[in-house]
């Protein structure tokens, strides 16, 4: 299955989206909620609301408004270092364990809306990354079992403030920046990618411009591995996302280095998923327009 959350003529609501056409299956049954988390806890009879879904009339998927498909997850895990050659151009050793890092809330945003280069510096960087959606909770899951802790699989851009990420040995201020790191707009549930999303082509671009291009399978940690790491030390839950790092190609590593500028749209795509794609916008723009109105 294939679901997006988003505001379309019906309301805002999470959509089950079967080729360029989405039903609101919050109009069918108000307890599905306006984002994930209801789906995701099994809160609902999903098959259920989704053999009811001729309540709702189909709308063009392109007419969404996409949302954020979890609003509050409790937390949100990224790798740093999973594809071996993005370790090489960046300059670390290879790891015997992920290089792991959280992002806040504040720096999520849903496809589509702007993604804000800051006033205080010019490097923001595109990162294109598989993300994990966790269904079933635990902890010290077993890496054999993992795979049946999974939801859904959707699309991230961890978006990177170069200067602010070096500041420091922990990356917390260049990975945290406001409105930074886009996701979305479809999850897909694991039943139709393959074991693990395996294999899967990974790219970002601006217009026709090839940023990235990879495949999921050249991940040091696969997504069984990694939820299995993760499960050592953090209790999983409902709803927490993961993103599982970016393949080699970064604006950082370039030469001359390429940064993301205001005016360019940046997409990411992932075979079997979609296209998450965000305009770039500057900080002190958003601040004008602001204040205008």
């Amino acid at each position: 299955m294939r679901f997006i959350v988003g505001t379309g003529v019906s309301g805002k609501g999470v959509y089950l989206v079967d080729g360029e056409w989405a039903w609101n299956l919050t109009v069918v049954d108000s307890a599905v909620g306006t984002e994930l988390s209801a789906l995701i806890q099994g809160d609902v009879n999903l098959g259920d609301v989704i053999a009811s879904k001729d309540k709702a009339d189909a709308e063009p998927l392109s007419s969404l408004t996409p949302g954020l498909p979890v609003d509050r997850p409790g937390k949100i895990i990224c790798l740093g270092l999973n594809y071996v050659d993005h370790i090489k151009e960046g300059g670390y050793d290879i790891p015997s364990y992920p290089a792991l890092f959280m992002r806040c809330t504040t720096s999520m945003i849903p496809a589509g809306a702007p993604m804000i280069r800051p006033s205080c510096s010019e490097q923001l960087d595109y990162e294109a990354e598989l993300m994990v959606i966790i269904g079933k909770g635990g902890k010290h899951i077993r890496e054999q079992d993992a795979l049946e802790h999974v939801f859904g699989y959707t699309i991230f851009n961890d978006g990177s403030v170069r200067e602010y990420q070096r500041k420091t040995h922990q990356w917390t201020p260049g990975k945290n920046f406001d409105g930074t790191g886009p996701v979305g707009p479809v999850v897909v549930t694991p039943d139709e990618l393959p074991d693990g999303a395996d294999g899967l082509k990974i790219e970002s671009r601006v217009g026709q411009e090839i940023l990235q291009s990879a495949t999921t399978s050249d991940m040091l940690w696969s997504v069984a591995k990694t939820i299995a790491t993760i499960s050592e030390f953090t209790t999983l839950q409902p709803g927490d996302m993961l993103a599982m790092g970016t393949p080699p190609g970064v604006g950082h590593a370039k030469t001359p280095q390429r940064w993301l500028r205001p005016g360019e749209t940046v997409e990411v795509e992932i075979e079997g998923i979609g296209i998450c794609a965000n305009p770039v916008v500057a900080e002190e723009d958003i601040v004008a327009t602001e204040a205008a109105e």
